[in-house]
């Protein structure tokens, strides 16, 4: 009787430790935990801790609470010049509201992923169907995975979903015309420079032919200013000239210096013989006549 009355005991003593134990909900800081009772969602527990359920009346269901990262297929999409692309890409998704989650996709990730897939395709495909294959190509930057995402806008916000980042990994032409088009691109990019190489030269010839013109009219200005001033300078000296000479006083000093000079300039060179003639003004000096 011992025996079995503690062997009872036992049992009490586990099915109650049992019953105790599932009526704690232990939620992590990186999930939800969902309470469901007969399969309806009674309330959500959003902060990581220990809360309590009602045992087999309630059931729990987790969901994960960080960014999540899905890896799209590459796919194929069309440019408005209709050229065929290759675009691989991925997505930062987040579970930001639980029971939409829950209610429409049934907790399932796989769901989630699937909805993802086909949102930012026919997104990917509409921006890039409205876009040429050149600007597709320049656009990879950043600019272009920037109209996709506001292209998604609030769609999945029906799911509970937050798109947090898109990206494209890669996006490339087929093989059987990448070359064709390359160089297609190749040569436009350098008519483009011919075009601004020519544009550049002639603004530079406009600017010489400028430069040159002002250089010449500042010549002319400045050697009809010479002129002007040496006009006005010999005018000068010949007003002095005249005021002297027609002072008696000074008719005989000027008369010397002339002379002076006279002689100054005809003994230029290494011959500095002078022959005159005894009647000659320059030989009077010399004599004192």
């Amino acid at each position: 009787m011992k025996t079995t009355k503690k062997i009872i005991l036992a049992v009490i003593v586990i099915l109650l430790f049992m019953i105790g134990s599932s009526c704690f909900v232990v939620t992590n800081e990186n999930q939800y935990s969902l309470v469901r009772q007969f399969g309806k969602i009674d309330h959500i527990v959003k902060e990581a801790g220990i809360s309590y359920r009602i045992p087999f009346i309630q059931t729990v269901d987790t969901l994960p609470k960080q960014i999540l990262l899905y890896d799209l297929s590459p796919s194929d999409v069309i440019t408005s010049d209709k050229k065929t692309m290759i675009c691989d890409s991925y997505v930062l998704w987040e579970i930001t509201d639980p029971l939409k989650f829950a209610q429409t996709l049934n907790c399932s990730i796989s769901n989630a992923e699937s909805r993802l897939d086909t949102t930012v395709y026919n997104s990917t495909k509409n921006v890039i169907s409205a876009t040429s294959q050149d600007d597709v190509i320049s656009g990879r930057d950043g600019a272009l995975s920037a109209a996709i995402i506001a292209s998604i806008g609030s769609t999945l916000d029906q799911y509970g979903i937050t798109l947090r980042d898109f990206q494209i990994k890669q996006l490339d032409l087929p093989d059987d015309n990448k070359a064709a088009v390359y160089e297609r691109m190749i040569s436009e990019r350098n008519n483009i420079a011919a075009q601004y190489s020519a544009e550049g030269s002639s603004e530079a010839q406009k600017i010489m032919n400028s430069t040159d013109k002002e250089v010449t009219v500042m010549l002319s200005e400045a050697e009809k200013e010479a002129e002007i001033l040496i006009a006005e300078g010999e005018a000068e000296y010949m007003k002095i000239l005249s005021e002297a000479y027609a002072d008696e006083g000074r008719q005989e000093f000027y008369a010397f210096v002339r002379s002076l000079d006279a002689l100054k300039v005809s003994m230029k060179g290494n011959n500095k013989t002078v022959i005159l003639s005894s009647d000659s003004p320059i030989a009077r000096i010399f004599y004192g006549n």
